[in-house]
């Protein structure tokens, strides 16, 4: 059993992590903005706590005692870049100051390669307001490749397609910066399962992992 730290826990996918950890008898630390909105994560293994992912103090003091930290968190309130350049920051300040070694983040699948140097968000025909938001992933990811050589990071790309309400199958597929061919879907409990395989026995560091069905 590990000590597992999801922040952004109160999100799709963040409480999709949540469930696949407890249920393979991992603890959990569930960190949200405000735990009076998501009560209902607390459960059997699983402790809600209020904290900051862009915040170093918080991450550290949060995660000190955890073997790995999943980062599911985003905000629309604030500038996609900044928020994710601030979020990329304060996880390799503060997971290392805990003594974290093994960190995922949570990607998005227009940073990924459809050819060499060519990324979805690179289209000219692609919407300006997902390309900003885009931009943010890709910031995150060139912040972690700078910054973060002393943790065992990977970052977890999801296709186009994230199904909240599809079922748990068990099986994905596996690409290394580029779209995976095929329908471009995968179950949320699907992509929890890739994560928690991911801490528990680690294949891929330092680069951006697509998952897909």
């Amino acid at each position: 059993m590990s000590e597992i730290i999801v922040f952004g826990a109160g999100g799709r996918v963040g409480r999709a992590a949540v469930a696949e950890a407890a249920a393979r008898s991992h603890a959990v630390t569930a960190v949200v903005r405000d735990p009076a909105k998501y009560r209902d994560l607390a459960a059997d293994g699983v402790t809600l706590v209020r904290g900051d992912a862009t915040d170093a103090g918080s991450v550290a003091g949060l995660a000190a005692g955890h073997d790995a930290a999943i980062n599911a968190s985003a905000r629309l309130d604030m500038p996609s870049e900044e928020f994710f350049v601030a979020a990329a920051k304060a996880m390799v300040s503060g997971l290392t100051k805990a003594g974290v070694r093994r960190f995922l983040t949570l990607g998005i699948a227009s940073t990924l390669e459809t050819a060499p140097g060519v990324r979805i968000m690179d289209a000219p025909d692609f919407p300006e307001p997902y390309r900003l938001f885009s931009q943010g992933h890709a910031a995150e990811f060139e912040t972690l490749r700078e910054t973060a050589a002393g943790l065992d990071w990977l970052m977890v790309v999801p296709p186009m397609d994230l199904d909240q309400a599809g079922p748990r199958t068990g099986r994905y597929r596996t690409a290394e910066g580029r779209v995976i061919e095929g329908p471009g879907h995968i179950a949320h409990a699907d992509l929890a399962i890739a994560l928690l395989d991911e801490i528990e026995r680690p294949r891929h560091r330092g680069i951006q992992l697509a998952v897909s069905d």
